[in-house]
């Protein structure tokens, strides 16, 4: 199982959000450089950033995103990439992935085109509150429901799909690994797990789930709740 750090990006700092509510942001670090340059010594196969500006409708932090997409650690960039100048832009940065939300819920026919246009580029994202897929920052409620959005990604060549427990995200609880497991069944694409990990046995029950590939971790890193090299240790 993958191991993906997270760094999330506002107003140029690294921070963490509780439940995506920008009220209550912790900030960890004036520049992510050197936060994602402290991953790419430890070994990390990738990173997973986002652009919470952007995410926000605020202007996007692109020269902020170039200069970590120079330190050469592939990132999977998140945050804002809502039509295809965005997405274009993201892969031609140097960043190695496209995580993309909204146009996920909104048009995943539009999706589906652009991700067989773009093998193995996208990652689509599905944030999930109370069974409901969030969109526009978690703001929004979506049209369609998780099941068929699954459905409809299912064959898609993507490398993964990201799901969020929104109501964990950031809050250190423990992550839904049934959320997870579900959303790699029906979609048919290995789950990236996101939301709530908060101990080294929460990545040990994920690595247990064949349909997970991936778990991603914030704040438990930022706070000490484990090592990031006793985490990879466990996750390879």
């Amino acid at each position: 199982m993958e191991l993906i750090p997270a760094i999330d990006l506002r107003h140029g700092r690294a921070v963490r959000l509780r439940q995506g509510d920008d009220a209550r942001a912790t900030i960890y670090g004036d520049d992510p450089v050197a936060v994602l340059e402290s991953y790419a010594r430890a070994g990390v196969s990738r990173v997973h950033v986002v652009d919470l500006d952007a995410a926000l409708g605020e202007a996007p932090q692109r020269e902020l995103i170039e200069r970590m997409a120079a330190v050469g650690t592939p990132l999977q960039l998140g945050g804002g990439l809502r039509g295809r100048e965005a997405i274009d832009w993201a892969l031609g940065a140097g960043c190695d992935r496209a995580v993309i939300g909204s146009l996920v819920a909104r048009d995943v026919e539009t999706f589906r085109k652009l991700a067989e246009e773009l093998p193995g580029r996208l990652v689509p994202a599905l944030d999930v509150a109370n069974g409901e897929v969030r969109i526009a920052g978690w703001k929004e409620g979506a049209a369609r429901n998780l099941g068929d959005l699954c459905g409809h990604l299912m064959g898609a060549p993507c490398p993964a799909v990201l799901v969020t427990d929104v109501e964990r995200d950031g809050m250190m609880t423990g992550p839904n690994l049934e959320l997870a497991r579900r959303v790699g069944i029906t979609s048919g694409i290995p789950a990236l797990l996101s939301g709530g990990v908060h101990a080294l046995s929460d990545l040990e029950a994920a690595r247990q789930i064949p349909e997970i590939g991936g778990a991603i971790v914030g704040r438990a890193l930022y706070e000490g709740a484990f090592t990031l090299e006793e985490a990879l240790a466990l996750c390879d």
